[in-house]
C-alpha cells in the first residue's frame, strides 16, 4: 500500500462505534483519511470515545436497514470506500432473538448494498465482514476452513452471516458488478473489545478481579484468535487492492486467521496466567467440568494462504504479544472506570 494512500479519501464505516470499526477508524485517522460513520445510538462507552476520536469523525445517526439514508450518505459525502461491520454479533443473542439477528445482519447488508447501488456514486471499494461462523460445522480433520467449502450453517447467527455473505457475493457479479470483497475472519481480540460477552475481554476483566468469570461450556471448543491490529492492516490492504486492481479481486472471499487453534480452556489459562491470577483460573476449571455447551461449533480454524497470495498479508503478532498489549489496555481502561 503506497504511503499516503488514504490521505483525503472519504471512508464510510458501518458499525463504527464497535470494536473493529473503532480500531479501523483510529488507523484511518492516523493516515489522514476523512472518516464517516453510521451510528444508531449515542453510546459513549466505546473505544472511539475512550480514545477521544469522536471529534475527528463525521457521525450520521441512523439505522443500517435504512436504504435511502445509505444512498444519501454515499452521494452527499462522495464516498470512496466502504467497510461494513454493523451487525448483531453475539451467538447467544441469535438463539434468543433470531428476528433481531436476521433483521440486522441480513436486511442490513442488502439495504447497504442497494443504497450504494442506487446512489449513483462510483464507490471504489466495498469490504463486507462475514465470519468463520458462516461455514457451519465441519469435522476437525477438514480444518482449517477453505474458501471453497460450501456454507452449511445451522444456528441463527451463523445462518445470518452466511446469508449476508451470499447477498454480498451476488452484488459483486453482473449486472451490478460492485467492487466487493467478502472477509471471513476468525475470532478477533484486542484493545477496545468492550462487548464483554466475548470470551477474551470477559476473561481479562475477571482475571484482573473486576468480575467473576462464568464459563458457557466445558472449554473443549477449539478456536483461532487473531489480533485486531493485524486485522486492521489486512482490511486496509484488501481495500487498497480493490482501488488498484478491482477486476482481479472483485467478488473474492478471503479467510484470515493464524492457522493455529487453541482450546477455550487453554486460552483462559493463558489469560489468567498473563494477569498473574492462576488461583481464580482453578475456580474456572472446576466450573467448566461437565458443563454442556449449546449452540457452538466444536472446531474452527482459519488460515491465510489465499489472502497472502492476493495481497501479501500475514499476521505479525503472536498471541502472546497481542494478549500482553490487550491486557495492558484493559488495565488502564478498567482502572479509569
Amino acid at each position: 500500500m503506497p504511503q499516503n494512500f488514504w490521505k483525503n479519501k472519504n471512508v464510510f464505516i458501518t458499525g463504527i462505534n464497535g470494536f473493529i470499526g473503532g480500531n479501523l477508524s483510529k488507523k484511518l485517522i492516523e493516515n489522514e483519511a476523512n472518516v464517516f460513520g453510521l451510528i444508531r445510538d449515542g453510546n459513549r462507552s466505546t473505544f472511539i470515545f475512550h480514545e477521544k476520536l469522536e471529534h475527528k469523525i463525521t457521525f450520521i445517526d441512523g439505522n443500517i436497514t435504512d436504504k435511502d439514508l445509505i444512498a444519501r450518505i454515499i452521494g452527499e459525502y462522495n464516498i470512496d470506500a466502504v467497510f461494513h461491520f454493523a451487525a448483531q454479533v453475539e451467538v447467544g443473542v441469535g438463539l434468543t432473538n433470531p428476528f433481531l439477528t436476521y433483521e440486522t445482519n441480513i436486511r442490513g447488508t442488502y439495504s447497504l448494498l442497494e443504497g450504494i447501488r442506487q446512489s449513483g456514486i462510483s464507490v471504489d471499494s466495498i469490504v463486507i465482514a462475514s465470519s468463520d461462523k458462516a461455514y457451519g460445522s465441519y469435522p476437525s480433520k477438514m480444518m482449517p476452513y477453505s474458501e471453497d467449502y460450501p456454507l452449511i450453517p445451522v444456528y441463527p447467527y451463523d445462518v445470518s452471516k452466511a446469508s449476508a455473505d451470499m447477498i454480498a457475493q451476488s452484488y459483486s457479479r453482473e449486472p451490478f458488478s460492485l467492487p466487493i470483497v467478502v472477509t471471513r475472519f476468525c475470532n478477533i481480540y484486542g484493545p477496545g473489545q468492550l462487548n464483554f460477552s466475548a470470551i477474551v475481554p470477559d476473561a481479562i476483566r475477571s482475571a484482573l478481579r473486576y468480575s467473576t468469570f462464568i464459563p458457557r461450556g466445558d472449554g473443549k471448543q477449539i478456536r483461532d484468535f487473531i489480533y485486531v491490529k493485524d486485522v486492521v492492516e489486512l482490511y486496509l490492504s484488501i481495500s487498497s487492492k480493490l482501488f488498484s486492481n478491482p477486476k482481479k479481486i472483485r467478488g473474492e472471499i478471503f479467510n484470515a486467521g493464524t492457522n493455529k487453534g487453541v482450546s477455550v480452556k487453554d486460552l483462559l489459562k493463558k489469560i489468567f496466567d498473563t494477569c498473574q491470577n492462576m488461583k481464580d483460573f482453578e475456580k474456572v476449571v472446576k466450573l467448566m467440568k461437565n458443563k454442556k455447551t449449546v449452540g457452538e461449533i466444536a472446531v474452527q480454524i482459519m488460515d491465510f494462504k489465499k489472502v497472502n497470495k492476493f495481497v501479501g498479508w500475514k499476521p505479525k503478532y503472536s498471541f502472546e504479544k497481542g494478549l500482553n498489549e490487550t491486557v495492558e489496555w484493559f488495565r488502564e481502561y478498567l482502572d479509569s472506570k
